[in-house]
């Protein structure tokens, strides 16, 4: 029998201790955790680039603005002009450390688009491999990771 092991999603399945209010990126910014520990790898002059900790695959990553942002129009050019920047050192870092079949680089606007974080912007980049969305998530609804965001993170970071 295989065994799915993803402790780290239990403080958001719970809702447990970890849970804050506010803005979650916001919130990431502002604790005293180093980045490490928050697993960012890159701070910029107007965006940071930081693993998803509920990724949807192995090296899921985000660059976010660090204004608190709820469109890309709402954005001076100098900080979507990084963001883009940024986005394509990510598309780089994850073909040269994972090899994937793909990417799928992208942005939700608002709930209805699928944003999980409405009213803070942040562009994804996540590597896909043919087969990786197979029965597991479309019929068990479940994601197999297999490899650790510390992992992700020590391999990622050398590139940013």
């Amino acid at each position: 029998m295989d065994v799915l092991w993803s402790p780290w999603r239990y403080a958001y399945i719970t809702g447990g201790p970890t849970e804050k209010q506010g803005c979650v990126f916001c919130n990431i910014l502002n604790n005293s955790a180093s980045d490490e520990d928050n697993f960012i790898l890159k701070r910029a002059e107007f965006n940071f680039v930081i693993l998803n900790i509920y990724p949807y695959s192995t090296g899921h990553l985000m660059v976010i603005p660090y204004q608190h942002a709820g469109s890309l129009a709402a954005l001076p050019k100098s900080t979507s002009d990084e963001m883009m920047d940024l986005v394509k050192t990510s598309e780089k870092a994850l073909v040269e450390t994972y090899s994937p079949d793909g990417l799928n680089l992208g942005l939700n606007l608002g709930k209805a688009a699928g944003a999980g974080v409405d009213g803070h912007i942040h562009m994804h980049a996540l590597p896909r491999w043919v087969g990786d969305a197979n029965f597991m998530t479309a019929i068990g609804q479940t994601r197999t990771i297999p490899e650790t965001l510390p992992t992700s993170f020590e391999k990622l970071k050398v590139h940013f």
